[in-house]
């Protein structure tokens, strides 16, 4: 591409520096400034009379030394060795060979005071006098290389610091002068040499030396126009059509550029070019001549010069100048520029925001683009570019490449602005491409994606939908806002795959039974979570599920409850697809995804339960080989409000529940309590006397011990088996209830209430031997009527029950008479036998009592003759041996009243005598019976003012004239002296 098609801009402000004057007054860009070179922060200026002067940043000199060996050598060539003090200079003159010399700058000679010389060396050209065109040292100062007029070029090798020695070297010759060298540093070091014809390498140190010369191109360059990119190590060369790039493996890329050229340089990324005069060529031309004769003169004969930027073909700055070109250098980080007239000029590149500013008045942000990329612009700078590049061309009405640059400065864009431009343009194509970049970038809000998903719903993209609810990795959008956009516009399937695929199980099976009605497919799924995540959405859907799969919910449940719950791993094949009908819906991700409840069938009633069933199966043998896992069993009473409306499921999972082992006290009387009432619910519902009998049964079994037929209250509490067994009319229960707090009366009562004469027949003969009070109410109740008599068996019970009573005394006869007229059913023939046998009794009893009343009394009276006796009549004492010891009495003797007579020794009262004392002594071997005798009576005197014993006593007695005629004879009714 010419450069005629480039872009030129105003990237750089050129100022003219003055240049203040030498010491002695003259001018320090004078005419006699021949060569110049720049480096170790100096600018180095080579003059015609041999000398060179060193000048400071402020251009201000700040040495001179002579640096050829006579005045009329001029110094035609410096070259200061980069990060070093040395400087590598040429003098000569057509009479002697030239000059090469190094000089250490840091070096001052104190006689002369210039830099001390290292080294002088004259170059060798074959004897033949030709003027130094080309000159290059290697940055190490082990090689320095010069070119000749006469088209050959010598290569200098040795120690040029401590001046050891060199050797010199012609490497090459040709008939056409020299017009530049340089050399390409690395491990192998190649020298290009360039000459009017063409332009050569040369491997001058390193692998492959030795070699011949490579011709790299068959066009040769005018002096000056060959320079080095050290960015790249690639050769620049200047022709008259173009500029052209040569790199390792010869020829790269040109650049047209049409005219003469004088010189080339390098600066950061732009390549400088010096364009000479052109009044040679025009000034033939008789035509300008004649249209401006002088004026065409000055106008053509001013020089050009140009930085272009290559990579981003544009040019960065162009201008003529009044006057020729003499040296374009670089120093202290900025361009300079040097005219023959000795004016210098300073070209300062503005700012990347200035450089941008000027793109933008014309609008040419594509170049923007570009050259803040080159330069390293932040992400936040190329992304102001992008918008207002997109701006642009959103104004043009180029609304794709517009979205296009929002898309690449989404960063730093507020994103409302880009929507509310397309939603009002109604570009959905484009704003879905926006709000998918906003996703992937992490910055989409929850309106973002509701916006995103109502636009796939709006164009029915399913492919995009699919694409993006199926994002590998971390969602980049907000799921809880995906899921619900999916719901309300019928996606269930791309809802339950969101909701799926980040754990949000609760709403996967929110989305299956409330939207998809997929039921069978919900329980699957709960099947194959753990344990913790699957109770919570089980509690919550039991309902639903019982009502849908009521099967397979209660075996999950009874799994679950029972602690052998273990998720399945197996994976049902995916559903078929199918259609769906609601709001914008399409069609079903079931064919496109697998997840673990997508199961053969999507009906939603029962069936597909029932056709899982060998799926349970399987996973029930396979528990063998896997552990179920280990989690915490919740409390049965946590279900029992799921199962409210099936009361037949209800009873298959209360029934599998009572049957574990490890039971709490609490959960087992929770279950049983609940069980039973279940059994009588469904006895009340059966419709058949078969099925009411069988819950029944199975209520009685429930409550009741399996030895004793009692009831067994370590299952379930006493008061509820009796609520509920009233309520529900099961008098089994409240039986046994009864039977458990003794309440046979009440029991026979209600068998009486009941007009059931078998009934209390049977319960007197069950429970007369735990309760006498049953005979009583058995006589009234057989008396009560002529119906309850001539009930079978009642008449022979009757007998039963008046011999029972008689026999135990549980009435009197008076009473037993009393009861049996107050019915005015029984006969006398009935009660002949009972009352003849008690009149009977009776008589022997009185005739018992006569004969004891006279035994006590003839007693009474021998004991008050003895009583006399002893008192008044003396004692004859004929014992002849000790009542203790047995032996024969000897003196001293002690004799009883009572008969009995002892040793004194063995009484244990030695030295007893005949006085008051003597009356204390008691007999030992009647001592007993007469203690015991005293505390009878003691207890008897003191039981006088102990009335609340009496009154106790006589509360729990059944016969309490026996007991105030107990207490007439303790002596409680009488007074004190009589008592005592």
């Amino acid at each position: 591409m010419a450069l005629t098609s480039w872009k030129a801009f105003p990237f750089f402000e050129v100022s003219q520096i003055p240049v203040p004057a030498d010491e002695d007054g003259s001018y320090v860009f004078d005419n006699q400034v021949v060569s110049l070179t720049t480096g170790a922060d100096s600018l180095f200026l080579g003059t015609s009379d041999g000398s060179v002067r060193i000048l400071s940043r402020a251009l201000k000199v700040v040495r001179t030394f002579q640096a050829s060996d006579t005045p009329d050598a001029p110094v035609t060539h410096l070259k200061q060795v980069p990060n070093t003090a040395f400087l590598v200079t040429i003098s000569e003159n057509l009479s002697s060979e030239p000059s090469l010399k190094v000089w250490a700058l840091d070096k001052i000679e104190k006689k002369t005071g210039a830099p001390r010389c290292l080294c002088t060396i004259g170059v060798q050209n074959g004897r033949r006098q030709f003027p130094v065109s080309a000159l290059v040292v290697l940055g190490d100062l082990t090689q320095v290389a010069v070119g000749f007029a006469n088209g050959s070029v010598t290569v200098i090798r040795g120690d040029f610091i401590h001046d050891r020695g060199t050797k010199q070297r012609t490497v090459f010759e040709s008939e056409d002068p020299i017009t530049g060298l340089e050399v390409r540093q690395g491990a192998t070091k190649v020298l290009y040499i360039a000459n009017t014809a063409k332009i050569c390498s040369l491997i001058i140190s390193g692998k492959g030396q030795g070699q011949p010369v490579r011709t790299v191109d068959n066009r040769g360059c005018n002096v000056g126009c060959m320079t080095q990119d050290h960015e790249t190590g690639d050769m620049v060369i200047a022709r008259e059509d173009a500029i052209y790039y040569y790199g390792v493996n010869g020829r790269g890329p040109s650049y047209a550029f049409e005219g003469p050229k004088k010189l080339i340089m390098i600066y950061k990324e732009y390549v400088g070019v010096v364009c000479p005069p052109r009044v040679a060529q025009v000034s033939k031309s008789k035509t300008f001549r004649r249209l401006g004769g002088e004026e065409i003169d000055e106008l053509f004969s001013s020089s050009s010069f140009t930085l272009l930027d290559t990579d981003l073909k544009y040019l960065a700055h162009t201008e003529s100048l009044p006057a020729p070109v003499k040296e374009v250098f670089v120093e202290w980080n900025e361009l300079f520029l040097l005219t023959v007239e000795g004016k210098l000029y300073r070209y300062q590149e503005k700012t990347l925001q200035q450089k941008l500013e000027i793109l933008y008045q014309r609008n040419l942000y594509i170049y923007a683009i570009n050259l803040a990329q080159k330069l390293g612009a932040d992400k936040m700078q190329q992304n102001i570019i992008f918008r207002k590049y997109g701006d642009y061309l959103y104004q043009k009405g180029d609304y794709d490449t517009a979205m296009q640059q929002y898309l690449r400065a989404i960063d730093n864009t507020e994103p409302s602005q880009v929507i509310r431009r397309f939603l009002d343009t109604q570009r959905i194509h484009n704003l879905i491409d926006y709000l998918e970049e906003l996703h992937d970038h992490d910055r989409a809000t929850a309106d973002h994606t509701t916006l995103l998903l109502n636009c796939y719903a709006k164009l029915k993209d399913t492919d995009k939908l699919d694409a993006f609810i199926r994002t590998p990795g971390t969602a980049k959008f907000d799921v809880e806002t995906a899921i619900a956009m999916c719901r309300q516009g019928g996606y269930f399937d791309q809802a339950a795959y969101l909701a799926t695929k980040h754990g949000e199980n609760e709403m996967v099976i929110d989305i299956l039974v409330e939207d998809s009605k997929k039921y069978a497919e919900a329980l699957q799924y709960i099947w194959r979570l753990e344990p913790d995540a699957a109770y919570p959405v089980l509690m919550k859907y039991a309902r639903s599920l019982l009502e849908h799969c009521p099967e397979e919910t209660t075996k999950l449940f009874v799994e679950y409850y029972t602690g052998k719950y273990t998720p399945k791993k197996d994976v049902p094949a995916v559903s078929e697809v199918q259609a769906q009908t609601g709001g914008g819906a399409f069609q079903s991700l079931s064919a496109l995804w697998s997840v673990p409840f997508m199961n053969r069938s999507s009906n939603t009633d029962a069936a597909p339960a029932a056709a899982e069933k060998p799926e349970l199966d399987e996973r029930d043998s396979s528990a063998d080989v896997e552990p179920p896992p280990t989690y915490t069993k919740p409390r049965p009473r946590s279900a029992f409000s799921s199962f409210l409306a099936h009361p037949s499921e209800f009873i298959t999972f209360l029934e599998a529940l009572i049957l574990q082992e490890n039971l709490s006290k609490e959960d087992r009387s929770d279950l049983s309590t609940t069980l039973f009432e279940m059994y009588l619910e469904a006895a009340n519902t059966a419709t058949g006397p078969a099925e009411k009998e069988k819950w029944q049964v199975k209520a009685t079994s429930l409550i009741a011990d399996n030895k004793t037929a009692s009831l067994d209250s370590s299952t379930i509490d006493t008061s509820n088996v009796l609520l509920l067994s009233s309520l529900s009319k099961f008098p089994a229960g409240t039986t046994l209830v009864r039977e458990r707090e003794n309440l046979y009366a009440d029991i026979f009562r209600s068998f009486t209430s009941a007009k059931d004469t078998s009934g209390a027949i049977s319960a007197l003969r069950k429970y007369g031997s735990k309760d006498d009070s049953l005979y009583p109410l058995a006589l009234g109740y057989f008396s009560s009527s002529e119906e309850v008599l001539k009930a079978p068996g009642v008449k022979e019970e009757l007998q039963s029950v008046l011999r029972k009573i008689d026999r135990e005394n549980l009435m009197a006869p008076l009473q037993v008479v009393k009861v049996l007229s107050q019915g005015g059913s029984v006969t006398m023939g009935m009660v002949k036998a009972y009352l003849s046998d008690n009149i009977s009794r009776e008589r022997k009893e009185i005739q018992a009592n006569r004969r004891l009343i006279d035994s006590y009394r003839t007693e009474t009276a021998s004991k008050k003759a003895e009583l006399a006796d002893l008192s008044t009549k003396p004692v004859v004492f004929q014992a002849r041996r000790c009542s203790s010891c047995n032996r024969n009495l000897t003196l001293p003797t002690v004799h009883f009243m009572c008969k009995h007579s002892f040793h004194q020794e063995c009484l244990n009262k030695p030295g007893i005598g005949m006085d008051e004392n003597d009356s204390k002594v008691e007999c030992p071997l009647c001592k007993l019976g007469n203690d015991t005798i005293r505390a009878i009576r003691r207890q008897q005197v003191e039981s006088t003012e102990q009335h609340e014993l009496f009154k106790s006593a006589l509360a729990k007695s059944n016969n309490r004239f026996g007991t105030v005629s107990e207490f007439f004879g303790r002596g409680v009714m009488g007074t004190g002296p009589a008592a005592d």
